[in-house]
């Protein structure tokens, strides 16, 4: 196993549930703009160590999750803000730039201390 990625949440914003029903949900570095920390769960900024890429394994806590779809601009904005969407409803084609997709799921519970990576078997 490779570990692509790995984090821990330090602080939740008031409003993080807003978009469980949508399967989605928000990590961002410290640099959270105002208007989104309330939506967001923060993180450190922390390197990548290689490619993320569909056919990895979002894990988060305990739980394993297949990445179907990687935005152009995912990576990018993970490693030099430390954000990103996610969108766990299964599509397996990006269609925002910035979103990891994986496979359907509810968003599971997530609080300060959760670890979030990404993984390759």
């Amino acid at each position: 196993m490779k570990v692509i990625y790995d984090n821990k949440v330090k602080a939740l914003g008031d409003a993080v549930d807003e978009f469980a029903d949508a399967n989605m949900f928000i990590i961002f570095g410290d640099g959270a703009p105002p208007e989104l920390r309330d939506y967001c769960y923060l993180v450190d900024v922390n390197p990548i160590n290689g490619e993320i890429n569909p056919g990895q394994y979002l894990v988060i806590g305990k739980e394993e999750f297949l990445i179907t779809a990687v935005g152009s601009e995912a990576p990018v904005t993970l490693k030099g803000l430390g954000h990103m969407t996610i969108n766990m409803t299964g599509k397996e084609e990006a269609e925002l730039p910035g979103t990891l997709y994986t496979e359907y799921a509810d968003v599971p519970y997530i609080d300060v201390g959760t670890a979030i990576r990404i993984i390759e078997k």
